[in-house]
């Protein structure tokens, strides 16, 4: 039973960490289009000929599947058919922190607070 408890304690723990770093490269490398909240609504918005995406549209983000957020994320929006002016991040970000972003999303659209 306590290895139990121990085990389901990593697991939060790790989980937790995991957030975090995602809300991180989230704030790095997102916000200044999506927003702070991932509303789309950043500080590069009005100046795009397209708007960022609303990561917190429940509805839009569950018509992507995880592998259409990795491949967006790493190739840019041009690789999904989307926009252009979504940069492609695979120079920045490694495999792993892009599937931790993506797992950000889904906190962002679909998680209770």
């Amino acid at each position: 039973m306590r290895i139990l408890v121990m085990i389901v304690m990593l697991i939060a723990v790790a989980g937790s960490a995991m957030a975090q770093e995602g809300r991180l490269l989230y704030e790095r490398y997102c916000v200044q289009c999506h927003g702070v909240e991932g509303t789309g609504k950043g500080i590069n918005a009005p100046h795009m000929s397209v708007f960022p995406r609303d990561h917190t549209d429940r509805t839009e983000m569950m018509g992507r599947s995880d592998e259409e957020l990795f491949r967006v994320i790493r190739n840019g929006g041009a690789s999904i058919n989307q926009s252009v002016l979504m940069p492609a991040w695979s120079h920045n970000l490694d495999d792993d922190q892009i599937h931790v972003l993506v797992r950000y999303l889904r906190e962002l659209c679909c998680e209770e607070p």
